[in-house]
């Protein structure tokens, strides 16, 4: 069953291909791969995210404010399909701990409750509760609509001594800002070098001591990384960027 609601720290690192190969048997001798790294293999995390037609929430986010929160579709398939299993989330970040509610539903009841907020029926009282925190979320921001496609593949290990903690590595980060949906495959522009990966501690206390260790090894520092926030950023320089050439057009 998945998970529908989860509170945690997460913290993110941007390892060169060096600092990855040698973190990486280090992370085999004390964890698991997670259930969706069938084989051990990566799997692929699609992602539509919705914001109002002036970008007040990735604009807000970015100014790092105490509270922030967010929503996006998130899909394990590529394209997905009108009946495909989908996850519509709400994520809040007070003062540094994540919190995430998510429902699942078809590609198609969701598209269709953001739009008309027809909702599918829902028998589990968390189910029913996170579709009342979405409804508050959608009532608030009544002109959201969607913003930002990103994508990336994972990596994802939880601690053989500890479940709760979590280690994900990304890779092929992709972002558009056209063709919005999750029926599309993926394609875009790339956040982050193809040799880098974006590493994310996601636990509810403290950092087991082997990882502590490790990271002062390898000089591993944490950083600053949102994907939205970063493909928004990038966005703003390019229009900024064609708006200089075409003046220089213009005055020529």
């Amino acid at each position: 069953m998945a998970i529908s609601t989860f509170q945690r720290r997460e913290v993110k690192f941007l390892l060169s291909k060096e600092q990855f190969d040698a973190l990486l048997p280090i992370v085999h001798e004390h964890m698991n791969p997670d259930a969706y790294c069938v084989d051990g293999k990566e799997y692929g995390i699609y992602n539509i995210y919705y914001d109002t037609p002036d970008n007040f929430l990735i604009r807000q986010s970015i100014e790092k404010p105490y509270y922030k929160e967010k929503l996006r579709l998130r899909s394990y398939y590529s394209p997905a399909s009108p009946d495909s299993s989908v996850f519509l989330e709400v994520k809040k970040k007070i003062g540094g701990i994540v919190t995430k509610r998510r429902v699942a539903m078809t590609l198609s009841e969701a598209e269709a409750y953001i739009q008309s907020r027809v909702k599918p029926h829902y028998e589990r009282f968390i189910d029913k509760q996170v579709m009342r925190e979405l409804d508050v979320f959608l009532n608030f921001y009544d002109s959201i609509q969607p913003r930002q496609y990103i994508s990336y593949q994972r990596a994802a290990f939880f601690g053989k001594d500890d479940s709760e903690f979590r280690l994900t590595f990304d890779r092929e980060i992709t972002a558009r800002r056209y063709d919005l949906t999750l029926a599309k495959e993926s394609y875009g522009s790339q956040l982050i070098l193809p040799d880098q990966r974006l590493m994310e501690i996601k636990v509810p206390g403290a950092f087991p001591m082997w990882m502590t260790q490790v990271l002062s090894e390898f000089q591993i520092r944490k950083v600053s990384f949102s994907k939205y926030g970063t493909a928004y950023k990038n966005f703003v320089r390019e229009q900024i960027a064609a708006q200089k050439e075409e003046r220089k057009i213009i005055y020529a």
